[in-house]
């Protein structure tokens, strides 16, 4: 897997890789990330994969985020002393 592009910003961690005929899209925050695979024919190179980063993208990949907190500590909680 090649790392083409780290995305700037300011709560995420986006990085844009690619492997195997497809970009992977991976948003990192704490612990936790998101890995998005689009085949490199669906969209014309990374400037256009860039393009769905926008604000209501990344809120709803946010709120994933919390959601996934949530269910880990749920499922965890009678374990952590």
């Amino acid at each position: 897997m090649r790392l083409i592009e780290t995305v700037p910003h300011d709560r995420f961690t986006i990085q844009l890789f690619a492997w195997n005929g497809k970009y992977i899209l991976k948003i990192e925050l704490d612990k936790y990330e998101q890995v998005y695979k689009i085949g490199e024919t669906e969209v014309m190179g990374t400037g256009e994969l860039k393009k769905v980063l926008t604000p209501d993208f990344l809120h709803e990949v946010l709120k994933q985020f919390v959601s996934m907190r949530s269910l880990w500590l749920e499922s965890v909680k009678d374990l952590i002393i």
